[in-house]
């Protein structure tokens, strides 16, 4: 069986990072780790070709050479998707669909022309669909009954990536959350019992990449890297000793609760193996919102005593935020705001309440009749997909007005060196540094020092000499120097940020206020169905 892996484009998001993407040389964030999963689970008796379209698009030659396109996405890649589906029919293939926006919205995908949908769990279900292949079958829906035991998951095909073309590289240590937040979908797609792969079977995965020749940031992708904090710091001791063997050849950034804070032993492992980012589901400052919304874990210790916890052991804070959960009051927009520059967060994900399929939120909204579509939507210029409990032109044009001010480029440059002051020492400032010699690796990554050092050009030129920033962004880059010098090139990767958000801030006001607009011409009532008459806001200009 020839089988072509093929992942879909994501749209411009918070997430996409196109011009710090522009500035490296790089062509994406992260690479298809589901796809190359699925190529390690498949029989290996099969050929397997893998394009990721973030990267490249998908030739000819390649069309023509595939018995079986097998595509894969989340629901923000919905568009581009259902596009390829219709393609690959058009050119007489085979189409099988998985991962969260198939399991999520299966009646889309299967009108879309799918043939076979694998749903789910791949562990379990793609040996269903190899099954089904050989009995000659030529559709079908896999589905599973229970949670697969990672255990079993083989190591990811690394070797089908164009791996230069990716910023970052990933890996998954475990599945599932142990809270129940209400409008959150990974306990829905994958439990609230935390599974967790073995030390040995992680690390074997970190060798793969390390073999291949990768050096430098790997993502932890598990939704809540710390769900099962025994098993984490089993793995991370083995972890140390495993990157100190070799080096340091790798740093680490990954996803976790809030409650990560009241671990000093996991904070230290953490550290140890120089885990430098951690992104943070903080939602937000509002106690009775996250209470509502049954985040308990946010509501145990003061939230901004555990970002200055965190930070102070050397971790930088990435975190998330969300504006219109019910029983909000106005105003909830400036209180992140000012929440995110008093702990000096650099870079906050902002974005509207959604409902997604079959969460907690999702059905409750439903039995309540104010859904107003069922596939909800993460991307950050998407209006929520509910009615809310208070009037959706002030939740808008609040959200749209904290977005622009989180990310104006004076307030943005000062919070980022606020953010480096206050961080602990790094324990392994050597990193990065390029290791030189006859090794081809060597090479490999003394050609991306080079573009590093371009893009730190142009980043100086462009906030050290360009625009109003340029007092701001030298004086704070020679305090670093002299204060954090360990950190400078992380601070520098952070000022690079904003190069994307500057202009993704300018997007999101346009597109919230295209879709307010049209939502207020089609919805001009309150929830309680009595009619209101709301005028069309008129949204902050840059």
């Amino acid at each position: 069986m020839r089988v072509l892996l093929l992942y879909p484009l994501f749209p411009t998001s918070f997430w996409s990072w196109d011009k710090i993407l522009e500035l490296t040389g790089r062509k994406a964030l992260l690479p298809p780790l589901g796809l190359i999963t699925v190529g390690a689970i498949l029989p290996q008796t099969w050929d397997f070709k893998l394009v990721d379209r973030n990267v490249r698009d998908i030739t000819d030659q390649e069309w023509d050479w595939a018995e079986l396109v097998i595509l894969s996405g989340m629901i923000v890649q919905k568009p581009d998707l259902l596009a390829q589906i219709s393609e690959a029919k058009h050119r007489d293939k085979f189409v099988a669909v998985g991962g969260p926006y198939a399991t999520a919205l299966p009646h889309e995908v299967q009108a879309a022309g799918a043939d076979y949908l694998i749903l789910d769990e791949g562990e379990i279900t793609l040996p269903l669909f190899v099954k089904a292949i050989k009995r000659g079958e030529t559709s079908g829906t896999f589905r599973a009954t229970e949670k697969p035991d990672v255990t079993s998951t083989p190591i990811p095909r690394y070797d089908l990536l164009e791996m230069d073309l990716y910023d970052t590289m990933s890996v998954q240590f475990s599945r599932g959350c142990p809270f129940q937040c209400e409008f959150c979908d990974i306990i829905v797609l994958y439990g609230r019992k935390p599974r967790t792969k073995t030390p040995t079977q992680l690390i074997a995965e970190l060798q793969a990449l390390y073999d291949s020749g990768w050096r430098g940031t790997v993502f932890m992708v598990d939704d809540n890297f710390i769900g099962n904090k025994r098993n984490v710091k089993l793995l991370l001791k083995e972890l140390k000793i495993w990157r100190e063997n070799l080096g340091n050849p790798f740093s680490f950034l990954t996803e976790a609760s809030v409650d990560l804070a009241q671990d000093e032993e996991l904070l230290d492992l953490m550290v140890e193996c120089d885990f430098h980012w951690v992104f943070l589901g903080i939602e937000t400052p509002d106690e009775s919102s996250l209470t509502l919304t049954q985040k308990h874990q946010n509501t145990r210790d003061p939230l901004s005593d555990a970002m200055a916890t965190i930070t102070g052991y050397g971790i930088q804070i990435m975190a998330g935020f969300i504006i219109g959960f019910d029983g909000e009051t106005a105003g909830a927009g400036k209180r992140i705001v000012q929440f995110v520059e008093q702990t000096a967060i650099p870079v906050p994900l902002f974005s509207m309440l959604q409902a997604l399929p079959d969460t907690a939120l999702w059905h409750r909204l439903q039995k309540e009749k104010r859904l107003l579509n069922r596939e909800g939507n993460i991307n950050q210029t998407t209006l929520m997909n509910f009615l809310p409990t208070r009037p959706i032109d002030e939740i808008a044009e609040e959200y749209v007005e904290a977005f622009s001010e989180l990310y104006d480029p004076q307030k943005y440059l000062e919070r980022a060196f606020r953010h480096f002051m206050m961080l602990g020492a790094p324990r392994h400032p050597e990193t990065f540094k390029v290791r030189r010699g006859s090794d081809p690796d060597d090479l490999k990554q003394i050609g991306k020092q080079g573009s590093k050092h371009q893009a730190a050009v142009t980043l100086f030129w462009r906030q050290g000499v360009v625009r109003s920033t340029r007092w701001t962004f030298w004086v704070n880059l020679m305090r670093i120097y002299w204060h954090k010098r360990d950190l400078l090139e992380a601070y520098l990767t952070v000022c690079a940020y904003l190069e994307h958000f500057n202009e993704y801030r300018q997007i999101v006001r346009e597109q919230i206020s295209t879709q307010l607009a049209q939502h207020l011409k089609h919805h001009p009532s309150c929830i309680n169905g009595e009619p209101q008459v709301l005028e069309k806001v008129k949204l902050p200009v840059s």
